[in-house]
């Protein structure tokens, strides 16, 4: 049984969003496709870091999450800023239920135990504008976060935090995550949102302050699910 992480599909199956269009991104679901289907087994666990689709409300979201939820393994959905669908977590599981999407399970304001790992997360923010709306949004993050953990720590475990917002970008901290992922000791941490290649090189991956950070964006890893373990 193993765990994956992979962040970024932007499947657009049942919209007209098509991502191709972009360097790199020539023919992505056919090549996701076949990478996740050579290395995840029914028995293993994908966790997929947002921006997941680019349907505008949860009901759009069925033709895409049928792609999603064909390919083996569970899969647990976090939130990323291009997930305008995003609703209720018990919104959420009635669809998923409604659609008999069996594989597939959210993570928001919880967690899940995984083999040896509590997996966690939220969507986090970076603080760019130091507007109120911007640091409303950033603290509520902060308190998802910190609620994640919480369960996290009831199901023992090493704790694994997944994000969608790096903390730490460009040499830049965001101070309000970092401090919960320090607080609560985590020391593996999984993100994405980043594209392109000069972005990549901006990106953090490896040790700060005690954390071991990787950028999982689809682009990143080639459309490859990421094993964490």
């Amino acid at each position: 049984m193993s765990l994956f992480a992979l962040g970024d599909l932007h499947l657009s199956l049942g919209e007209d969003k098509p991502m191709d269009v972009f360097s790199g991104w020539n023919d992505y679901v056919q090549r996701l496709e076949e990478n996740w289907k050579k290395l995840v087994t029914g028995d293993d666990t994908v966790v997929i870091a947002g921006d997941i689709s680019w349907a505008m409300k949860l009901e759009e979201t069925l033709v895409d999450f049928k792609f999603i939820d064909s390919l083996p393994g569970k899969k647990l959905f976090l939130k990323g800023n291009h997930d305008y669908w995003w609703s209720t977590k018990s919104k959420m599981d009635a669809f998923l239920r409604e659609n008999a999407l069996d594989s597939i399970q959210i993570l928001f304001n919880n967690a899940y135990r995984v083999g040896d790992y509590a997996v966690c997360g939220t969507r986090g923010w970076f603080l760019e504008n130091d507007t109120p709306e911007d640091i409303k949004v950033l603290n509520r993050e902060a308190g998802r976060l910190r609620m994640s953990l919480d369960e996290a720590v009831k199901l023992g475990g090493e704790i694994v935090a997944f994000l969608h917002y790096p903390p730490y970008y460009r040499g830049i901290e965001c101070a309000e995550i970092m401090d919960v992922l320090l607080e609560y000791g985590v020391k593996k941490c999984y993100y994405g949102h980043i594209h392109g290649k000069k972005n990549f090189r901006l990106a953090h991956e490896g040790d700060y302050k005690g954390i071991d950070f990787r950028l999982i964006s689809c682009d990143k890893v080639s459309f490859m699910p990421y094993l964490v373990r």
